[in-house]
């Protein structure tokens, strides 16, 4: 019986394992694949020859090759790798897609939708993946455009709906509308708005909304729409109330700046409503170094509420969403189609308003309170 030692030269092969063994080449796939097609004794033998041979077992990306599969499902993230691992939002979204890819026994890979800010279209085109899950990534985007011509099972994630293609998601534009209507109802009048735009296309300062509107994602035009529905609700003109500050397709330190070109405005905004916890938490600090405080000059409202919105001094009130349970839906949607079941519909998940020391009635309100309050 050759050794492993002996064979070290080369590769060792099912079929040397069948001719050491004395059986067919199918009788050592079956070991392997479909043990109940065979005797004890044959199984047996042929395992027990292939670990002296060192014969690891059959190719399993070979095997999943030759059934039109891969074993690994994709998600498209909308950074560069270095940088997903440090977004607060996008790391308990990916773990809740983990736990449902691991629990299917199947390999999840990451693919980052830019590099060195250049959309990363070659590695979507290349990824060998049985499905697809794109993670808050503008619909109009080429990153979707090339999973979508893909043709494998799909599953976009705050995205714009598009005609049979599975989506998961909330209702921004509600989510948004709650935050407005909170500071609304402490008496805000003047607000400013700090958001980025797209990888797609994007401008930096203070842009007026109808700029905006074309330069955001789906998720965040929903935000935008929310704002201006509360405040035409309280009789505000939107254009009139609001002043808003984009920092282009990057938050890195803008958020800080935003607030303060925001502060600097005459007349100034009471409330600063963030498209997201880490502009909210920039904009925080760029408050501060203004030598202003929350909530005291301005309240301030976020939205995701990560992990340190509640530990900030003061603590931030934001919009709650669920972003485990976003990727725990895509992941569990996409596993059904890629099996040809019926997908569940999980509907449009749910998010609350979190209200924290960020947010008071503005001073003049206060004022007036305190006023009327002496001439009861």
């Amino acid at each position: 019986m050759a050794t492993r030692q002996s064979r070290s030269a080369g590769r060792i092969t099912l079929k040397d394992v069948a001719e050491a063994a004395g059986a067919s080449t199918a009788a050592v796939s079956y070991a392997y694949t479909r043990p109940d097609r065979l005797s004890k004794e044959l199984r047996s033998r042929i395992l027990e020859t292939a670990q002296k041979l060192g014969y690891p077992g059959p190719d399993p990306l070979a095997r999943n090759l030759r059934r039109g599969e891969t074993g690994a499902i994709g998600v498209v993230v909308a950074d560069p790798l270095p940088d997903t691992f440090s977004n607060p939002t996008t790391v308990p979204f990916v773990q809740g897609a983990a736990r449902v890819i691991e629990a299917a026994s199947l390999c999840l890979l990451l693919i980052p939708g830019t590099l060195r800010r250049v959309s990363n279209l070659k590695s979507v085109n290349g990824a060998a993946v049985d499905g697809m899950i794109v993670y808050s990534i503008d619909d109009r985007h080429p990153l979707v455009e090339a999973v979508l011509a893909r043709r494998v099972p799909t599953v976009l994630v705050d995205s714009e709906a598009i005609e049979n293609v599975a989506t998961v998601g909330i209702d921004n534009e509600k989510a948004a509308q709650t935050a407005a209507e909170h500071l609304l109802a402490l008496g805000h009048r003047r607000f400013g708005i700090i958001t980025i735009g797209s990888a797609l296309e994007s401008t930096r300062g203070l842009v007026h909304v109808r700029t905006l509107r074309s330069t955001v994602s789906a998720d965040l035009r929903g935000r935008l729409r929310g704002y201006a529905k509360a405040l035409r609700g309280a009789g505000l003109s939107f254009e009139d109330s609001v002043s808003i500050y984009s920092c282009g397709d990057s938050v890195e330190n803008d958020g800080a700046r935003a607030a303060q070109i925001l502060m600097s405005l005459r007349p100034r905004p009471t409330a600063l409503l963030a498209m997201s916890d880490q502009l909210a938490l920039q904009a925080l600090a760029g408050v501060v170094e203004s030598g202003l405080h929350v909530p005291t000059d301005v309240s301030i409202v976020g939205f995701d509420d990560i992990p340190a919105a509640a530990s900030a001094k003061p603590a931030l009130t934001t919009v709650h969403q669920p972003l485990a349970d976003k990727g725990f839906w895509a992941a569990t949607i996409l596993l059904a189609l890629i099996r040809g079941e019926q997908p569940p519909t999980p509907g449009t998940l749910p998010t609350h308003l979190v209200v924290r020391d960020s947010t008071a009635a503005p001073a003049r309100a206060k004022s007036e309170a305190g006023a009327g309050g002496r001439r009861e």
